[in-house]
């Protein structure tokens, strides 16, 4: 079931509130479907707050009042490099809310999904697309990683470096066409004669011949993918991964 949509408004300008009365906090925006008019009754919470220099106890104390004001199921910080923090809440009603405490230095647009709520926003460099080269070697890895635990009968492993394969190449599609690549966002906006051939990768049934036929698939198309970006390495890598990830390969 979707968040109550009436809830999650409530919710957001409960949040903005108290960051505008919160003296440690400098400025507030939103980001996500909520920034750009994009939000459907699907969309979450996502907020950016800039922290004033030395009041490092806010996260602290937003995560408490979270928990003490609306009942907070469980949270827990994303991975992100940088003096940046973000805390992801789950609230009753399966209601997702993302804060970003960021220093003042840090608080300004990265993306195209963000609107200042208040504060002042700096101009910075967005963040970095990924690099092709690590996207396709990241591809190649799991392939033969797919394959080597096919031959080793490990098939629920297999599946898992089939589905990471999967990400990787739908990522480089994404990167070539200028749509979003991280966790997929992207994909909905491939053309078809793309993402129609990705229904040929998926595991129909976890066995071995037909962990290999996904595979196959897939690689079939990740060297469709690479040669759109790289010709040369896409003749390098071709033979060798068509034969090492095929039905009567290796």
């Amino acid at each position: 079931m979707p968040p109550d949509v009436t809830k999650r408004d409530r919710l957001r300008e409960r949040l903005l509130s108290r960051a505008r009365a919160d003296g440690s906090v400098a400025g507030a925006a939103l980001t996500g479907s909520g920034a750009d008019g994009a939000a459907d009754r699907w969309s979450d919470i996502d907020l950016v707050l800039a922290v004033r220099d030395g009041r490092d106890g806010v996260p602290a104390d937003w995560t408490e009042w979270l928990h003490r004001e609306f009942g907070t199921l469980h949270h827990w910080d994303l991975p992100v490099p940088g003096p940046r923090l973000i805390r992801v809440f789950l609230l009753p009603g399966c209601l997702e809310v993302d804060v970003a405490f960021v220093p003042e230095s840090e608080f300004g647009p990265r993306g195209p999904q963000w609107r200042t709520v208040f504060g002042n926003a700096r101009e910075l460099q967005p963040f970095p697309e990924p690099d092709p080269d690590t996207l396709i070697g990241h591809s190649w890895h799991h392939a033969l990683h797919a394959r080597v635990c096919v031959e080793r009968g490990r098939l629920w492993q297999a599946e898992h470096w089939i589905g990471r394969l999967r990400e990787q190449t739908v990522a480089l599609a994404c990167l070539r066409l200028g749509h979003p690549t991280a966790f997929n966002k992207g994909v909905h906006l491939l053309p078809a004669e793309f993402t129609d051939s990705l229904e040929a990768t998926l595991v129909r049934a976890l066995t071995g011949e037909g962990l290999l036929r996904a595979l196959g698939a897939l690689t079939a198309l990740l060297i469709t993918e690479v040669a759109r970006v790289r010709t040369e390495l896409a003749d390098a890598l071709g033979p060798e991964l068509r034969r090492a990830t095929s039905v009567g390969g290796r």
